[in-house]
């Protein structure tokens, strides 16, 4: 069963829902696509626009279910494709879809709590390069492809994102941050003792700034700070990162960094996996 928590005050309810991979297996890598011409990212990239402001407060069921693998994937689709065409609430999903993504990507039964058991992110990835968000219609929102990201390096974090507009973030949060829960946008995480297993969670990071990256989760928006990234996304620590990418999102990112990047490359890797570049986001 998924952990809820439950806010002192509001009585205001929220799940978490990453589950650890049981096997790690081989991801492309940003940093074998990158050369030594990569010019050195903005020192500030937000991606917090007009457009997507609707999209980041939706919780997708995250209050009632495990999901917030699936909210997180909402939440970048809204994110690319508001940004992608202007447009305010272009890429809002109903909470229907997001429970059919998640018991198409896990199994859940609605009605079925026992069935409620988190998303393991690199599948939901691979659900999402190879169906798309809404299988069966003629806009499924496909990714080309995706590509880990060195937590580590702050300097390769603010590539993926000021080039792919988003960061998946794996991780297990330290009990400091959710006790209490936060109840508005602003929060900050920063350090604060050891991950706890029961803790899985998945957010999206849409831009970055001097304290950290900017993330969204449960419908609010705050910062996880540098410290705090490369600690608890580490992989000793159970954590992941990384970065999805659209054809839209290549056309964009080959602008703004047109060298330093084997774009070539990384086409022909996305395609061989099964990515789709024909389909737009």
């Amino acid at each position: 069963m998924v952990k809820t928590l439950t806010h002192p005050v509001t009585g205001r309810t929220l799940r978490f829902g990453r589950r650890r991979p049981l096997v790690r297996l081989p991801h492309l890598a940003l940093k074998n696509y990158t050369l030594a011409s990569l010019p050195a990212p903005p020192p500030v990239g937000d991606y917090f626009t007009t457009p997507v402001v609707g999209v980041l407060s939706q919780m997708y069921g995250n209050d009632t279910l495990g999901d917030c693998v699936i909210a997180e994937m909402l939440h970048t689709a809204g994110v690319l494709t508001g940004n992608a065409n202007g447009s305010p609430g272009a890429a809002v999903f109903t909470l229907g879809q997001a429970i059919s993504l998640y018991s198409a990507i896990t199994g859940y039964i609605p009605g079925d709590p026992s069935t409620d058991n988190g998303t393991v992110i690199t599948d939901a990835l691979a659900y999402w390069q190879q169906t798309g968000l809404l299988a069966g219609v003629p806009v499924p929102h496909k990714i080309a492809g995706s590509l880990s990201v060195d937590v580590a390096n702050q300097e390769e974090v603010k590539t993926s994102i000021y080039n792919f507009e988003n960061n998946v973030i794996g991780f297990e949060l330290p009990d400091a941050w959710v006790d209490p829960v936060p109840s508005a946008s602003g929060f900050i995480w920063d350090v604060a003792g050891p991950p706890d297993p029961s803790n899985g969670h998945c957010v999206l990071a849409f831009g970055y700034d001097s304290l950290g990256v900017i993330i969204s989760t449960w419908g609010m928006v705050g910062h996880v700070t540098w410290p705090a990234l490369a600690r608890y996304c580490s992989t000793s620590n159970g954590g992941e990162l990384y970065t999805v990418i659209s054809t839209d999102q290549l056309s964009v990112a080959k602008q703004r960094t047109p060298t330093g990047i084997n774009w070539a490359q990384i086409e022909s890797d996305f395609t061989a996996l099964g990515g789709t570049l024909a389909v737009h986001l």
